[in-house]
């Protein structure tokens, strides 16, 4: 008997999130074109009708193992307009904004567009409000001081 692969659509959303953050270690570890292809494979399971917050941190992810800063760009503004479909209503996504933001002002920054990188490290910082006192939160905040002190000095 074959075992059948469950469709990402289809799974609970804490698998989903899980094989995101296998694939992240797998990043994390060196191999960006196997993670480049997992998470390619997880977003066409995904769908265009995935769960939003899905999607969203697939694409945020995604993002980070693109060696092409043009298409990391993509990938960010891909998890930033899933993040605006659903707006403030979802908790989890809010707490994404920052870093959201965060990512394409690095990615302006990346491919020397320093106004656009600002605009989107004000919103960084605007968002970074909803962020709790732990350390996701002080990360990106301080993610947030390090580029606006790297933009001060250009």
């Amino acid at each position: 008997m074959r075992e059948q692969q469950q469709d990402a659509s289809d799974a609970p959303e804490d698998a989903v999130l899980t094989r995101i953050g296998q694939t992240m270690m797998l990043l994390h570890g060196g191999d960006r074109e196997e993670a480049r292809n997992r998470f390619g494979r997880l977003w066409e399971q995904l769908g265009a009708d995935g769960d939003p917050l899905q999607r969203c941190t697939l694409a945020h992810c995604m993002a980070d193992a693109q060696d092409d800063p043009y298409d990391e760009l993509a990938w960010d503004l891909r998890a930033l307009t899933v993040a605006e479909e659903v707006g403030g209503h979802h908790v989890a996504m809010r707490a994404l904004y920052p870093s959201l933001h965060l990512n394409l002002a690095a990615d302006y920054v990346k491919l020397r567009r320093p106004d656009a990188a600002r605009i989107h490290l004000d919103r960084a910082r605007e968002a970074s409000d909803t962020l709790d006192d732990d350390r996701y939160g002080a990360g990106v905040r301080a993610a947030i001081a390090r580029l606006a002190k790297r933009l001060a000095a250009e």
